[in-house]
């Protein structure tokens, strides 16, 4: 009995896979990025994964330096302030127009990341935690309908767990280090609910502030795993 043969993977598949991988802290700031292994990850050749590199670089999520190739990018204090800089300017604007289209049913997907998000913390799954906390952000993005902020706070969504893995005590269970705490995603939470433009976005203001003070710039662990078992042979 024949096996119908899995599908190629597209370029934008793969950077979907790397970009999961950060964002789900399977792959570690300075993890080497080689191609070969990449390839043989994916199942393509390694032609196709160099567009896919030179993507995530311009988006600084990955850095390429000459006859050295690529790897995880490593955020310097310098650059993790500038990221969070920027979600300040970013994230208002992009609430204030979630808030004047968000449906029940919009508010009610925020809830259940809230959910997810305490839930996690509960078990101990920091990981998990800080993708939920990043997902209640992205959808909040997502909805407002503005595409080009939204593709700019993903970037920066995606950096900032860079930062997080770089700086940030994001191994400590019980811990709300790392995540941007489940109480201030609620107090948001609630000020949508009551339309309440001004509050909801001073509150995700204070929120991004507070996250940027839990991080703590020191020494610098790196870990790097198997590219191949870590994406599974698409061959």
């Amino acid at each position: 009995m024949s096996t119908a043969p899995v599908p190629a993977l597209s370029d934008s598949d793969i950077y979907e896979r790397i970009v999961s991988a950060i964002l789900d802290h399977r792959l570690q700031p300075g993890t080497k990025l080689v191609e070969d292994k990449l390839g043989t990850a994916f199942g393509v050749s390694r032609t196709r994964i160099r567009p896919v590199l030179v993507r995530l670089a311009n988006e600084q999520i990955v850095t390429m330096v000459p006859n050295r190739g690529a790897c995880v990018a490593q955020p310097t204090e310098q650059e993790a302030r500038e990221v969070f800089e920027a979600r300040r300017l970013v994230e208002p604007p992009l609430l204030e127009r979630f808030m004047a289209v968000a449906t029940p049913a919009d508010i009610a997907i925020l809830s259940h990341f809230i959910a997810e998000e305490e839930a996690a913390r509960a078990r101990g799954d920091v990981r998990h935690a800080i993708r939920m906390s990043g997902d209640f952000h992205l959808t909040i993005a997502e909805r407002a309908g503005q595409q080009t902020l939204g593709r700019i706070l993903r970037e920066l969504v995606s950096r900032t767990s860079l930062i997080l893995m770089t700086w940030g005590p994001v191994d400590l269970p019980g811990s709300r280090a790392g995540t941007c705490g489940c109480q201030e995603h609620r107090s948001v939470l609630d000020a949508i609910r009551l339309r309440d433009v001004d509050a909801a976005t001073r509150l995700m203001r204070e929120h991004l502030e507070h996250l940027e003070a839990q991080v703590q710039f020191g020494t610098v662990a790196t870990h790097s795993p198997d590219l191949i078992e870590l994406f599974g042979h698409a061959a």
